[in-house]
């Protein structure tokens, strides 16, 4: 990520919240596009990234609750530097059916359109794209709905998302050129509902008022999209305990994210989670009191 780049990020990510306006962030080396297949069941499936960045350890973020010495510690038993704890922004494709499902949009202008040129490593051009699932409304996740002549990427997508993220997304006066772009495209559900053959609305509370992951399933195998449940592969496995500065509803984050991960580590369910390390997906494992990622499809 170049240093323009690294501050127009900076800027979308003040947009969203009091909390993201206060995270420091820092540049991180450039990556290129990038797309990932692999299968569910017999579903096709492709890990796309966007962008790549550092969330400094100053207290504010990362356990929040503790302290930037506890962190370092963490940090440090992972041999990694404990100055900044690295975060990617990847999204999910599915192709179920005649359908081809999205999830979550990246950045979009603020990281100059990756996701997109991702999307055509896949071998996919954005008029394809039939549905957009979105997780949750912070920048990362729904600024590349739109391009930055204020068109729809996605021109063909209905874009899905729960009822109270819609109504939260809208009561934002800084999401409101998205907001009004997207408004005729929206379709919003509730917890629960089939959204495309084989995906599945669940509720993850905590991180915004309308917080979703997706469950794909093909036969026996089942893949949970976890949204923002996590954000760093370490930290965030290691200490799910901790505050995350991102997460309206601190208490509440805190109780989903624990009970989420022990039942990912007891199922043994491929697990993807936009903000690991590119591709962002394996499986959770229970280690003493936390977890640790492991990494890879199988």
């Amino acid at each position: 990520m170049n240093f323009n780049l690294s501050l127009a990020l900076a800027a979308s990510l003040a947009l969203t919240t009091t909390t993201l306006a206060t995270t420091a962030l820092a540049v991180e080396p450039p990556n290129p596009p990038a797309a990932k297949a692999f299968q569910i069941g017999t579903l096709q499936a492709w890990s796309l990234h966007d962008a790549d960045f550092g969330i400094l350890n100053d207290g504010k973020t990362f356990g929040a609750d503790v302290g930037p010495v506890e962190v370092a510690k963490v940090l440090a038993a992972a041999a990694m530097p404990t100055d900044k704890i690295p975060v990617s922004i990847d999204a999910l494709l599915i192709k179920t059916g005649d359908r081809l499902v999205l999830l979550d949009t990246g950045l979009g202008p603020f990281a100059a359109n990756q996701l997109v040129a991702s999307l055509k490593l896949a071998g996919f051009e954005p008029g394809q794209v039939t549905d957009i699932l979105i997780t949750h409304s912070h920048s990362d996740h729904v600024f590349g709905l739109t391009t930055q002549a204020k068109t729809l990427t996605f021109p063909n997508a209905t874009v899905r998302m729960t009822s109270k993220e819609w109504d939260w997304m809208k009561s934002l006066a800084q999401n409101a050129a998205v907001t009004a772009l997207i408004a005729s495209k929206v379709k919003t559900f509730e917890p629960g509902a089939e959204l495309a053959p084989g995906i599945t609305a669940v509720a993850l509370d905590g991180h915004t008022p309308g917080h979703s992951g997706f469950e794909v399933r093909s036969g026996t195998a089942r893949l949970l999209d976890v949204g923002d449940l996590v954000h760093s592969s370490v930290v965030s496995l290691a200490k799910p305990e901790w505050a995350m500065g991102f997460d309206s509803d601190k208490v509440l984050g805190k109780a989903t994210r624990r009970a989420e991960l022990n039942a990912l580590a007891k199922s043994g369910e491929l697990v993807f989670a936009p903000h690991f390390p590119f591709p962002g997906v394996g499986h959770i494992v229970a280690q003493g009191d936390g977890f640790v990622w492991k990494p890879g499809v199988e």
